[in-house]
């Protein structure tokens, strides 16, 4: 029988959430228990979602992280006061360093301002915080580490549009299901998360592709992300002050933000 517009309209968004609600069926879980079974109905969701056959692939290969799984369970660091946490996170080291670097490669980190608006220091700062300025980004399947995440029980939400984004990843070619990187799935110099990675990855040295394993590329795409979140040029980031909020969309810790806060500015200064 012939339904009017608003039958379908119902019947077509009552299906929706129908399709939606069978797509996140399958149970989190505490432990490997299951891992497998909710790979198989996660990559329904993933398909939905427009992830194809590579991204499906890795995703059927994707392991269970158990030391993703204890990292997760033991972030201490971001509980320390300020003093304590920049010292155990290198603060003078990454100052003395970063000043090096702003002076040897003024004309990049110039060009990023003048692009993106971001100071040097505060791009210079993160990618000393994140992996030491490239010295060691990782040692955890990206892919496995964030579908591990999103299986896990505390904070699936979060990171479920993180792992279709790693999944799509693989299927650009950024990544690979066995591209190596922080125990939360970040990646690169920075650690992006892999659905920030997607979304403001930019090709930083011309050469027609992103890789956030690459340091043009990868400092280009943090200021990109930082623009994009509401960094506004030629404005303090210091606590207080117009951009210090944005430095949240980064790193949700408040510790962190300060951190970072203060070692641009001395990075800054020079």
């Amino acid at each position: 029988m012939f339904q009017s517009g608003r039958s379908c309209l119902l019947l077509g968004l009552g299906l929706a959430v129908a399709l939606n609600g069978a797509a996140r069926a399958a149970p989190c879980g505490e432990s490997a228990n299951g891992f497998s079974t909710w790979k198989a109905t996660f990559a329904k969701e993933a398909r939905a979602a427009g992830v194809g056959p590579r991204g499906l692939e890795a995703l059927s290969q994707a392991q269970y992280s158990s030391s993703t799984i204890a990292a997760d369970r033991n972030q201490k660091s971001f509980r320390f006061s300020l003093e304590k946490f920049m010292q155990v996170r290198g603060a003078d080291t990454i100052v003395s360093q970063g000043r090096k670097r702003r002076t040897r490669d003024t004309a990049f980190y110039d060009s990023l301002e003048r692009q993106f608006g971001v100071p040097a220091g505060v791009l210079i700062a993160i990618h000393g915080m994140e992996t030491g300025f490239g010295g060691f980004m990782g040692d955890t399947a990206v892919v496995s580490a964030i579908v591990t995440l999103t299986f896990d029980c505390r904070r699936s939400d979060f990171f479920r549009p993180h792992a279709i984004g790693a999944l799509k990843l693989v299927d650009q070619g950024t990544i690979t299901a066995q591209t190596k990187g922080a125990r939360h799935g970040e990646l690169g110099h920075t650690q992006f998360l892999p659905g920030n990675a997607l979304n403001y990855g930019v090709d930083g040295n011309g050469d027609g592709r992103v890789d956030f394993y690459t340091l043009p590329d990868a400092l280009a795409s943090t200021a990109n992300f930082l623009r994009q979140k509401g960094w506004q040029p030629g404005l303090g980031y210091q606590e207080g002050q117009p951009n210090f909020p944005i430095l949240q969309q980064w790193n949700a810790a408040s510790v962190y933000q300060r951190a970072i806060a203060i070692m641009a500015a001395r990075i800054d200064a020079g």
